[in-house]
Formats: C-alpha cells, sequence, structure tokens
C-alpha cells in the first residue's frame, strides 16, 4: 500500500489479495478495526501487487520489501535479521555445509535463501545420512565425524579420501540445486510401505521429511525490482496461450478488462495491456464509471468496453484521410486498413527522415488488441461481447 505522496506504508500477502483488500472496506471491518488499522486505510492512496508461485516465495518477497523500505505500519521483519541461506566453501579440504544469514563475495557456494528454518535445518540432517556430508561445525572432521556412519552411507570418512568425498558434496549441491525428485519419490514409497505395516509412527516421520524436502528443494524466484522473474519466457507463454484457447496465430497485443467496488460506490475499472507478452505500461488506462448507478458488474463493463472501443474507432476515422471510402467499410475492415497505412508511413517516414501530419495521426492512434479478456463470468462476458457486436467488432 501506498500513501498520497507514493511512499510505502503496508506490505502484506495473503492467498486471495482482492479478498482480502476488499475486506478492509466493508462497513462491519470497519467498526471493529484497531487505530492503527484505521490510520492505514486513512492514509492508503494505491496499490500494487506481485504474483509469486508459492508461500515461500510470498514471506521471501515480502521480508524483502519490508527490509527495504521498512513501512510504517508493519511490525514484522524490520529487524536486521535476514533469511538463512547454505554456505559451503569448496576450497575447504572437507567442505562443510553451514547455515549463513549472508551472501558474501568469498567464492563460497550459497543456496537459498530460504523461508523456514526448521525445514531447512531437517534437510541438512538428511543430507548429513544420505550423502555423508559435514554439516554445521568448523575446520577438519573431528573424531566422531570420522569415526560416523549409517546405513545410507556405510564407508566411515575416515576411510574416504578427499576426493571421494568431494564426490558426495557434489550430488549434495545437486540435491539443494532441485534435483531430488528420485530421492523424494523413494521416501514417498517408503512412507507407503510403512503405512501399510500399520508403522504410522515412521510413516508420520518420514511424511514429515517429504514435505520439509519439498519445501527446501522447490525452485524459488529471485525478484528485482523492475525487472520480471526469470523464469517468464514472454513469447513463449503467448504462445501456450494461443495453443490453450485454440487461436489460429499468437495474440500479439491483449487488453485485459476488470471492474472494482468499494462498497457501493466509487466503481472504476481497469485496462492492462500486454504486447508481445510483456505489460505496455504506456496503454494502460484508469475508468470511472459514469452512467451505472449501485454496484452492476455487468453493466460497468459493457461501458468501459464501449468506451474504449469506440474510441479506437473514432480514432481511426479522423486518421483516414478518405471518409466516404471508410463509411463503405465495417469497423473491423477500417481498423484494419488504417494499421496497414500506420505500418508503410512508419517505414516510409524511416526512409525519408520526415512523415507528414497524415501519416503522423495514421501512426497515433491505438490498434485494437488480437485478445480482449475480462475479470469475471458469463455476465461480464456476455456484456463485452454485445458491446463489441453493436461496435462492429465481433
Amino acid at each position: 500500500m501506498r500513501d498520497r505522496f507514493n511512499r510505502v506504508i503496508y506490505v502484506g500477502k495473503a492467498r486471495d489479495l482482492r479478498k482480502r483488500v476488499s475486506s478492509y472496506f466493508l462497513p462491519s471491518k470497519l467498526a471493529q478495526a484497531d487505530l492503527k488499522t484505521r490510520a492505514m486505510l486513512d492514509a492508503t492512496w494505491d496499490f500494487e501487487t506481485h504474483t509469486v508461485r508459492s508461500d515461500a516465495e510470498s514471506v521471501l518477497l515480502e521480508g524483502k520489501l519490508i527490509k527495504e523500505y521498512r513501512p510504517r505500519y508493519n511490525i514484522s521483519f524490520r529487524d536486521d535479521k535476514r533469511f538463512l541461506v547454505v554456505r559451503v566453501d569448496l576450497s575447504e579440504e572437507w567442505p562443510r555445509f553451514r547455515l549463513a544469514r549472508f551472501k558474501k563475495d568469498d567464492g563460497s557456494r550459497y543456496f537459498g535463501p530460504y523461508a523456514h528454518a526448521g525445514a531447512l535445518r531437517q534437510t541438512l540432517n538428511f543430507m548429513r545420512k544420505k550423502f555423508g556430508v559435514l554439516t554445521f561445525g568448523r575446520g577438519a572432521p573431528t573424531e566422531r565425524e570420522l569415526k560416523s556412519s549409517t546405513y545410507q552411507v556405510p564407508v566411515r570418512l575416515s576411510e574416504t579420501s578427499a576426493e571421494q568425498y568431494r564426490e558426495r558434496v557434489a550430488q549434495a549441491c545437486e540435491f539443494l540445486e532441485g534435483k531430488s525428485r528420485e530421492l523424494i519419490a523413494a521416501l514417498e514409497e517408503q512412507m507407503h510401505t510403512a503405512a501399510e505395516k500399520m508403522d504410522f509412527e515412521k510413516a508420520a516421520e518420514l511424511r514429515n521429511m517429504v514435505a520439509d524436502l519439498r519445501s527446501t528443494t522447490k525452485p524459488t524466484r529471485r525478484f528485482t525490482r523492475g525487472s520480471l522473474p526469470s523464469t517468464i519466457d514472454p513469447l513463449a507463454d503467448v504462445q501456450a496461450l494461443a495453443d490453450a484457447l485454440h487461436l489460429s496465430d499468437a495474440p500479439r497485443v491483449m487488453e485485459c478488462f476488470d471492474i472494482s467496488n468499494i462498497s457501493t460506490t466509487h466503481v472504476v475499472a481497469s485496462m492492462v495491456c500486454f504486447r508481445d507478452g510483456v505489460p505496455d505500461k504506456n496503454n494502460y488506462r484508469r475508468y470511472r464509471v459514469r452512467t451505472v448507478e449501485g454496484q452492476d458488474d455487468f453493466a460497468s463493463m459493457a461501458e468501459v468496453v464501449r468506451r474504449r472501443y469506440s474510441r479506437i474507432l473514432l480514432e481511426a476515422r479522423a486518421a483516414n484521410s478518405d471518409a466516404a471510402e471508410f463509411s463503405q467499410e465495417n469497423a473491423f475492415e477500417a481498423v484494419a486498413r488504417c494499421e496497414a497505412t500506420a505500418s508503410v508511413a512508419e517505414l516510409g517516414a524511416g526512409k525519408r527522415g520526415a512523415c507528414d501530419t497524415n501519416e503522423k495521426q495514421a501512426q497515433s492512434y491505438v490498434r485494437l488488441p488480437d485478445l480482449i479478456i475480462v475479470d469475471g463470468g458469463k455476465g461480464q462476458l456476455s456484456a463485452a461481447c454485445r458491446e463489441l457486436q453493436r461496435l462492429g467488432l465481433h
């Protein structure tokens, strides 16, 4: 949440942000809210959202943003305490897997950060038993560590060379990188076997271990302000969307509409635009619903779609130098021809170094999207389609 001066005043997370944020403004909730919550709501001017894939990512991102901005109305995560990371110094003769809170430029390998400290410690204990690697502590192996062995790694460290031990470390590193599917599947099989033998205590222990390993080894994304998460491939995502919707071509331009209500007043709409799978923020729009009284999402969606694409048609008519010819075409053909005119004008301008006023007008209007998305159900969809049909665009 941001105030009127664009300062971050609160950072929070939820599985359903829309439900959580809207609940703040319900009269019944406002009557029971404490002074801090009321002051926060009075100061809130705008919202900014980030979508993540898991609870662990949401905890990490929440902590990162709170430490970066130190919002006034946040209490948790305001200290200097950081999330845990796993550090292994491969320059040591016997590398150990240790816990740290800061990543340093010291040549060591770091894994994490991890949101759940308890699950991380259990994972390191599992790695010690499974791979026979050293965890925690410092320096060379102690006498007890040299003599220790498990049923999974029967060869003691005292009988292992440094080169052989490094092979164990490499396997453990791959495990932390997320190559754990086979190990987790084996543990799940052992869990089911124990349950069939009525050994529920053992099955519960294995179940908890599987949950800890999944929590620790599940890939997470690093978020850098102003950039997209690294796992996103816009063009591939657009093509996947086209395949899912059975479209003949990938939608290069998409426009998405949503209606927001605060109680029964202040009905507003937002439209976001994507080009080649990337947000085109210059073409984002906000609409204040004018003709609808009360809370009517269907009528509000119809008004916004009508206003948006009526304007595109008017801009296309203004950009067309031959109004008579334009009047003989349907709306879709007219706008398509103006788009082609804009492309030719742009190419000609590149060759001549300049273009006349009509060509600039042809380039200035907003083109029709390849795909329109409305947030809602059948009612919102029907309202949007009905308006497009009236405009001759559907």
